[in-house]
């Protein structure tokens, strides 16, 4: 299989090197001078320093449109904000195509009035395509150290399910097909929020028994929002959902529990985000999340108590104490 990952950050150079131990992989850099260097390096310095690239993975910078010529499968590894560019132009590209980004975009115009999943970027950019989204609780780092991994192939379409299980499944690699795309989705995109204020709880030293709580009002807020949306009640509690919360909330190598932390410490929103080095996605989406839990109807407490602290309205210690000092409610609810 001949498959073609566009965006050289962690997480597509990571599939890039698993999966190029077993098929044809080229890595498109937007960046051409990236492109040359990685290629003589056989190093994504910027993004994966350390982790030597095979010798059969293909780099490529130039037109992205020469890259995908031949490919039997299009990886999509752009942030959200890209993802649309990318999309138009693969408007008429006739292989599968998967995007691995996790979040919601951004209110682009009057023509809707909320940000939108990437399924649904993808109705408006590029209607034709049988596409999906390659998801699930992953550190880009671990994937590309062949670190045993799940991940979730997600489409309506079972030629794209099928064709992601077939390109990435392997030794390290196991990945479940399903298709309540909007339920991954929400799940992908929700946790990143969540993680921000699990960074939060744990850099405030509040103990095991708030992280836990935490963890676990938010996998039920996620669910209502996935709920309203369409999507399933059992995907929440799969790999997309409870697992990637877990992993991103918890793990050390999660940049949006990082910007918790680092908030909690009595840094800024800019100078949290600025010491990544990396996007955050939780950052981006908390806003536009909220805002159509709102029109939805949808309550959603984390998530605003985020957003107050995004936004500057609220201290860390106020934002706790909001949440807490909600009135006394039924639990599954």
């Amino acid at each position: 299989m001949k498959v073609c990952v566009l965006g050289a950050g962690a997480w597509g150079t990571a599939l890039a090197v698993n999966a190029g131990e077993r098929h044809a992989v080229t890595l498109w850099a937007r960046d051409a001078v990236q492109a040359t260097a990685m290629a003589e390096a056989s190093e994504n310095a910027r993004y994966l320093p350390g982790i030597v690239l095979p010798p059969s993975l293909a780099v490529a910078g130039g037109a992205a449109a020469v890259a995908i010529k031949g490919a039997d499968l299009v990886i999509v590894a752009t942030p959200m904000a890209a993802l649309r560019e990318q999309l138009a132009q693969l408007h008429d590209c006739a292989v599968p195509v998967a995007w691995l980004c996790k979040g919601v975009e951004a209110i682009q115009s009057s023509v809707h009035a909320f940000g939108l999943l990437p399924h649904e970027i993808q109705q408006q950019a590029a209607p034709a395509l049988q596409a999906g989204a390659l998801s699930g609780p992953s550190f880009a780092l671990e994937v590309a150290q062949g670190r045993p991994t799940a991940l979730v192939a997600a489409s309506a379409h079972a030629v794209v399910r099928d064709t992601l299980v077939e390109a990435f499944h392997g030794p390290s690699l196991r990945v479940y097909a399903n298709d309540d795309l909007i339920g991954v989705e929400v799940g992908g995109a929700v946790k990143n929020v969540l993680a921000i204020a699990t960074g939060l709880c744990d850099g405030l030293s509040l103990g095991l028994n708030a992280r836990a709580a935490l963890v676990t009002r938010g996998l039920a807020e996620m669910t209502r929002f996935g709920l309203a949306l369409g999507a399933r009640a059992d995907t929440f509690m799969g790999l997309s959902g409870l697992g990637d919360l877990v992993l991103t909330s918890t793990g050390d190598l999660s940049r949006n529990r990082k910007v918790g932390l680092l908030l909690a410490q009595g840094r800024t929103l800019a100078q949290a985000v600025e010491s990544l080095g990396h996007v955050a996605e939780g950052v981006y989406c908390a806003r536009t999340v909220l805002q159509r839990a709102r029109m939805l109807g949808v309550e959603m407490p984390i998530t605003e108590g985020v957003v107050a602290l995004l936004d500057g309205h609220m201290r860390p210690t106020e934002a706790v104490a909001a949440l807490m000092g909600r009135d006394p409610a039924a639990e599954i609810a």
